[in-house]
């Protein structure tokens, strides 16, 4: 799973004009599924996700994580996290998984994002053609791959 991750002040994402997930304070999430991903994978993410201290504490040092300042989580799926740019100019998506794969693993990831903190996460629609919109704080911006968990 390769995912990218921004602090935000606040994000939305619509479809067809429609709000159909939102938050304030929190992360921001776009998630990319590949064949070869697990539901070990989510596990690790979320744990990860949750606990990384990226938020400004008191003297403004990234020293807190989503858990301490009771964040929020908007997690949007993004096959195109996983587009190959080597050969020509058209991106290739081989290695992103078909929905059959991604769908569950997707599902798995947010249920493993609301268990380890505790709130309901806000998503987009699984293969929806989706605006987002998000204030990045800080700016923020983080990219973690589960291929390099070592």
């Amino acid at each position: 799973m390769r995912i990218v991750i921004q602090r935000v002040t606040q994000a939305t994402v619509s479809v067809d004009s429609k709000i159909i997930g939102q938050i304030s304070k929190g992360l921001m999430v776009l998630v990319g599924i590949e064949t070869a991903d697990t539901e070990e994978d989510s596990e690790w993410l979320s744990k990860k996700i949750c606990n990384l201290r990226i938020f400004d504490d008191e003297e403004g040092v990234m020293n807190k994580s989503l858990m301490d300042v009771d964040g929020n989580i908007l997690a949007i799926s993004q096959f195109t996290l996983h587009a190959k740019t080597k050969k020509g100019n058209r991106p290739s998506y081989i290695l992103a998984a078909k929905p059959d794969i991604s769908v569950p693993l997707y599902e798995n990831f947010v249920a493993c994002l609301e268990k380890e903190s505790g709130k309901k996460v806000e998503t987009g629609e699984f293969g929806a053609e989706m605006q987002v919109s998000l204030v990045n704080d800080g700016p923020v911006t983080i990219v973690m791959d589960t291929k390099n968990k070592e």
